[in-house]
């Protein structure tokens, strides 16, 4: 039986890395079942990006105080079980549609990529830490736990 694509957000990503962080079990399990070939994990450039910004912001800003180095060490190691989508003039097109029908503005244009994304892709499934960002969006099945 195949199992359902899902597409992570980027703070699954963080809690991941992040032991301190309550999802910090869960979402790591979840890529160790990537790894194992039991789920099919997708991102993007664009998550990539943001947990890169995280990662490497100090900690005094609400970042995780990484060196460059470690950051892209472990965006090295989440490759190995994730796959990386393009985002392409499709993917810019169906962006630009989005944000129009949902009249999103500021920093919700990011979701909108992510979904943009996803909806070009053929996923509907998402993991995310926080639905209130993507629970607008019709045609997507969020996973929250």
């Amino acid at each position: 039986m195949a199992v359902e694509p899902i597409f992570l957000d980027t703070n699954v990503l963080l809690a991941a890395t992040d032991s301190s962080r309550q999802e910090h079990a869960d979402c790591h399990a979840l890529l160790e079942a990537g790894l194992q070939g039991k789920q099919s994990l997708f991102i993007s450039g664009q998550v990539i990006r943001e947990y890169l910004v995280v990662a490497t912001r100090p900690s005094e800003v609400n970042g995780f105080g990484m060196s460059t180095d470690q950051a892209l060490n472990n965006v090295a190691q989440m490759k190995q079980c994730l796959q990386v989508l393009d985002e392409t003039a499709e993917v810019s097109n169906r962006l630009t549609k989005l944000v129009a029908r949902y009249e999103l503005t500021g920093k919700r244009i990011h979701d909108a990529n992510i979904v943009a994304t996803m909806l070009e892709n053929g996923i509907k499934q998402l993991k995310t830490l926080n639905f209130s960002d993507f629970e607008c969006f019709e045609d997507l099945s969020i996973i929250t736990q």
